[in-house]
């Protein structure tokens, strides 16, 4: 564990906001409400170190060795508040953390990893004009495949058991979340974020495992990138999220979620669908409804993570299971957070299989202190 920090960041979703950077006390008592603006880019794949909070995370699938596989590849950026006045160059005053893992579907393990540093002399950065994180060997870094058109991102992480050297290129134009990027948390203004999706990421490149590296099979993958900041935090009633990004097999995109209070009610919710080609349908907090199924019981933790999920939207009605229970995180070593990310598999109302993306759940462990 690093050392101990000043006391408290972030709002929700996945993420930095919650995947336990609130441990870490970096965020004052209140934050104002976010005002409504069109999202700019490359200016706005890049960092924005005048928020708070801020992450990109891109999960997928893909075949390797004849083999099924989920990845993971999350990077987070924290500004610490009481740091901002110091004139010491060693000044903690951003902290990147990186999370990563890989879901062996065959093998019945998850595999992962993880990183934290402050910005700074060369060890840990993340570019204001474009995605260009590194944090020690770990990098991700978006680039244009074709002149105003196609985004590749390139995300290259060695851990101690695997390694990835993945790409990623768009084939849908940016899922702006919310409305045209402002999303809200919670039912105060305040609890809000900048958010937008990339789906139906076209995967290549390779993956290792123990020493042996796979080449992913040709047509096999698909990744889901979010890339979201914020100043807003958590609403006091909170204490965690259920949240899904799935790829559908016709190339629709659906995302969903809800904040959870301790007795497993739901303080709000929301989400988008976008069918190829169609416009983006955004959800009301009212209009989605999370219902658990089968239960699984971490033996490291004790959480008891509800692994089957019927998710009601205004998209229709969706079954989610998880195609490996224990798939854990523990980043004890980085945000401080222990938390259920994995590969899971998306059903239709009739019970048939229609995509594959992730699933996260936080909070279930202890309640995310923010």
């Amino acid at each position: 564990m690093p050392p101990a920090l000043p006391s408290t960041p972030p709002g929700l979703r996945r993420r930095a906001l919650a995947l336990g950077l609130g441990a870490w006390g970096l965020w004052p008592a209140l934050a104002p409400g976010l005002p409504a603006r069109r999202l700019q880019f490359p200016r706005d794949h890049g960092s924005h170190p005048e928020m708070r909070t801020e992450w990109w995370y891109i999960t997928g699938h893909a075949e390797a060795g004849g083999r099924p596989w989920g990845f993971q590849v999350t990077f987070f950026r924290s500004r610490v508040d009481i740091a901002q006045g110091l004139q010491s160059a060693f000044a903690a005053k951003q902290l990147l953390f990186a999370h990563a893992a890989v879901t062996d579907v065959q093998g019945r393990r998850l595999l992962h990893d993880q990183r934290i540093a402050r910005a700074g002399f060369g060890v840990a950065q993340a570019s204001e004009q474009d995605t260009r994180i590194r944090l020690h060997d770990w990098t991700l870094e978006r680039s244009d495949a074709a002149p105003g058109a196609v985004s590749r991102y390139s995300a290259r992480v060695e851990g101690a058991s695997f390694g990835l050297d993945l790409r990623f290129d768009t084939t849908q134009p940016v899922l702006p979340q919310g409305q045209e990027g402002l999303s809200r948390k919670g039912p105060e203004a305040a609890q809000a974020s900048y958010y937008y999706s990339q789906p139906q990421l076209a995967v290549s490149g390779s993956l290792a495992v123990e020493g042996q590296r796979m080449q992913i099979a040709t047509g096999t993958g698909r990744a889901w990138l979010d890339h979201e900041w914020s100043e807003a935090l958590m609403h006091p009633e909170a204490v965690g999220w259920d949240w899904i990004g799935m790829n559908l097999a016709d190339g629709s995109a659906l995302t969903a979620f809800r904040l959870r209070r301790a007795d497993g009610s739901a303080l709000w919710a929301g989400g988008s669908w976008r069918a190829p080609g169609g416009p983006v349908q955004v959800f009301a907090a009212q209009e989605v409804a999370f219902t658990p199924g089968h239960v699984w019981a971490s033996p490291s933790s004790g959480a008891r993570y509800p692994v089957q999920w019927r998710v009601q939207t205004p998209a229709g009605l969706f079954e989610v299971r998880a195609l490996l229970d224990g798939q854990e995180l523990d980043s004890s070593g980085s945000t401080g957070a222990i938390y259920w990310e994995g590969l899971s598999e998306l059903l239709d109302a009739a019970g048939q299989p229609v995509g594959r993306g992730y699933l996260e759940m936080t909070g279930y462990a202890k309640p995310l202190r923010l």
